[in-house]
């Protein structure tokens, strides 16, 4: 057995919910692509603080929590590296503007999103949207049998 255990990276990834669509942030760093706000849990941060201080630092607005949608663990999501994220749907306050690590920030529709989304984001927001149409989670995030 290894000495030191290698376990997956926490993040947290949001939703967040404004006039029109969904705040989307274009990545100024690899991989590069469209991606939701988020980023790595920091030692000592809870899931929820982490969700609040992404959307701050990427997005310049101020986030209201409004429920933690799902857990998303698969060991290829991040090329980078094994990453496990909690995704967060949220409403916000402010005006949007790209800071952080986000070289861009657009407002997107069902429909409109751009084809070159990071990660797992674009599972993530098939979910989300089949989410808002009404189908429930445990259809949407049925486990395998």
């Amino acid at each position: 057995m290894s000495e030191h255990p290698r376990n997956p990276l926490v993040t947290v990834d949001i939703i967040i919910e404004v006039q029109g669509g969904i705040v989307l942030i274009e990545r100024k760093n690899p991989p590069y692509g469209w991606a939701l706000p988020g980023g790595f849990v920091d030692y000592g941060e809870s899931l929820e603080t982490a969700a609040i201080r992404e959307a701050k630092e990427e997005t310049s607005l101020e986030v209201t929590l409004r429920e933690q949608f799902h857990s998303y663990s698969a060991p290829d999501r991040d090329p980078r590296q094994h990453t496990v994220t909690t995704v967060f749907l949220a409403t916000a306050s402010g005006t949007p503007a790209a800071r952080d690590d986000a070289k861009n920030l657009m407002v997107f529709a069902e429909g409109n999103t751009p084809p070159n989304l990071a990660f797992d984001h674009g599972d993530i927001l098939n979910h989300y949207f089949r989410y808002r149409k009404g189908e429930p989670k445990k259809d949407i995030f049925a486990l395998p049998q």
